[in-house]
């Protein structure tokens, strides 16, 4: 399972790479700036950026933690796998 400080440690990566958050049911969410998204303990909120305003959403997607699987970078790069699904 997910935890909030899964999600934490892609939004505190310095410089910043945006990823991709990846459901149970096959559906996506980009975070693209770390000022989009907010955790608690069983929620991410990521929001929709505004193309006119820097750090500003247009609107909000609410994530529960349990049903996210896996978190991909929006680079093209190597794909992560966390929890259950982990490779050691």
């Amino acid at each position: 399972m997910i935890r909030p400080e899964d999600v934490r440690k892609h939004l505190d990566k310095r410089p910043f790479e945006a990823f991709r958050i990846c459901l149970t049911d096959g559906q996506t969410y980009d975070v693209r700036h770390p000022d989009l998204c907010l955790i608690d303990r069983s929620t991410v909120y990521v929001g929709v950026p505004d193309p006119r305003r820097r750090g500003v959403a247009l609107d909000t997607h609410h994530v529960a933690l349990v049903h996210v699987v896996r978190f991909e970078p929006l680079n093209g790069k190597r794909r992560e796998r966390t929890g259950r699904n982990k490779r050691v």
